[in-house]
Order: structure tokens, then sequence, then C-alpha cells
């Protein structure tokens, strides 16, 4: 039972980022309130305060969730695979929803969104997250024995990568998809090793 549950959770919370995304992306960031984001997803505005404690966490928390995912995947990988195959699989495994090509309009409702202070501010503790969660998988993925500061170090280096593909990609003009440039990102990146 309490897998259902989890997975209802999980639907509410992505349903919650899905609606502040949208919204904000169609009526500007400060245009949409807490209210209109639960509205849109059929809840309470305290079922909202339950799963975020703003619209710009509600936002950058799809990043944030495939940003967990990567730390996971990449336990998941075969272990006799090299550690940079491992990492630029699993990194890309959960980007692959950004493969798809995002439309002019889309794109043009969702810059002023990301560039504002608020969430930029937002999106650099996701980056965190990003780094601390990857780091503790790389660590793990190493074994046993002291490893230094070489898993932080990879880790910070690839949540950079993700953050100047995804620069880039908001900057794209024409459009572009996210999933190709991380690839090249993180290839360029393996390459300086």
């Amino acid at each position: 039972m309490s897998g259902l549950r989890e997975r209802k959770k999980q639907a509410t919370r992505e349903a919650l980022s899905w609606a502040a995304l949208r919204l904000a992306v169609e009526r500007g960031l400060d245009n949409v309130l807490v209210e209109d984001i639960a509205a849109e997803a059929g809840v309470s505005p305290r079922t909202f305060n339950n799963y975020f404690s703003s619209k710009y966490e509600a936002i950058s928390s799809r990043a944030t969730d495939r940003i967990f995912r990567a730390g996971q995947v990449l336990l998941d990988r075969p272990a006799d695979e090299p550690l940079w195959d491992a990492i630029t699989a699993a990194v890309l495994e959960v980007h692959a929803e950004a493969a798809t090509l995002p439309t002019p309009e889309w794109l043009a409702g969702l810059r002023p969104v990301l560039s504002s202070p608020a969430m930029a501010g937002e999106l650099l503790k996701t980056y965190v997250k990003m780094q601390k969660g990857l780091a503790a998988a790389i660590a793990d993925r190493l074994g046993d024995g002291d490893h230094g500061m070489y898993p932080e170090i990879v880790a910070a280096a690839v949540a950079a990568a993700a953050q100047v593909a995804s620069d880039h990609w908001l900057r794209a003009d024409p459009p572009v998809p996210m999933l190709g440039l991380l690839e090249t990102a993180l290839k360029q990146l393996r390459g300086m090793q």
C-alpha cells in the first residue's frame, strides 16, 4: 500500500511542479500565485505548501528530481562499466525528456522565468544538491577506501557541465535540444581528464 501512496504523492508533486512552470511561462513569474498553481493542479494551497515552500521551489523541483535520479541511476549501472561512461549514461538517461525540441514560444516564456534572480538562487541550490548526491553515488561506486576529494570534484564538474549546457540551451537561437548540448558538455568535460 505504501507504494501506491508514494506514487500518488509523486504524481501530486509533479502536477504542482508542471502547473507552476506552465503558468509562469504563460503569465510571467511575477503574475503567478501559489493559489493559482494549486487550482491548476486541482489541490488546495495547503496541499501545495505540504510539497513546496515557494513557487520557485516548485518550478526548480523538476531539475531536483532529475538530479536525485542521476545518482540512483549511476549506482544501478553495471559495476564493470568505466566510471565516466557510467556517469555520462546516468546523466543523459535522466535528462532524456529534454530530447524534444522546445517551441520558440515556450523558450521565449521560459527564458525570463529561469533568469529571474529568485529562480537563479533556487536553481543554484539545485546544482548544490546535484553535487552532493552525485558525489555520494560516485564515492559509493568507487568502493571502500579513501578517495579524497575526487568524488566531490567529479560531481562538481558534472554539475557545472549541466549548468553550462542549460545556459546555452536557454540562449540558443534557433532552439536546440537540451540533450545534445548536455552530451557535448559531458564529452568535453571527459576530454579534460
